[in-house]
């Protein structure tokens, strides 16, 4: 069974459920936090919507050195500036899956910090990881939309406020 198919069916299907969530976010709430250890809400959602150009990174590179990279997260003011990083961040994924070449998913992909190594694994289990890393957060973010009584919407079925689908 070919890869790139499953992972681009993947990709689209988690693509919809955090849509929806993303789209719940009240822009008024972008600075709300339910714990001092916690990310914002603004820092989790753009982390979110930026995930799936993982892929990408995935594909076209062999590591990712947090020493050497300067990150800061995209300035934005409203849900809807953050579906616009996520549908961008879904286009760069989606066609880098699309132009891969399946024969290097095997090869060795490294998350460091300088010299102290996370973690080194196939590139076909990073995008996987991307992926497992979306579900994650977004559920995350479900428990901060479910504190500020916000509807949660239903994932892989219905929800306790979308009961119908």
């Amino acid at each position: 069974m070919a890869t790139i198919p499953t992972l681009l069916q993947e990709m689209a299907r988690e693509a919809e459920t955090t849509r929806k969530m993303l789209g719940r976010i009240p822009s008024d709430k972008l600075d709300w936090r339910p714990h001092p250890k916690s990310m914002d809400m603004r820092t989790l959602a753009i982390h979110i919507a930026e995930l799936p150009s993982w892929a990408k990174m995935a594909v076209e590179t062999d590591e990712l050195d947090f020493a050497g990279m300067d990150w800061t997260p995209t300035p934005v003011s409203s849900a809807q500036e953050i579906l616009d990083i996520h549908e961008k961040s879904l286009k760069e994924g989606y066609s880098s899956l699309e132009s891969a070449d399946e024969s290097t998913f095997g090869k060795p992909w490294t998350l460091r910090t300088g010299d102290q190594i996370h973690a080194v694994n196939p590139k076909s289990e990073v995008i996987r990881m991307a992926y497992n890393q979306i579900v994650h957060h977004r559920a995350q973010l479900g428990v901060y939309l479910r504190l500020l009584e916000v509807p949660i919407p239903g994932s892989y079925g219905p929800s306790a406020d979308e009961p119908e689908m």
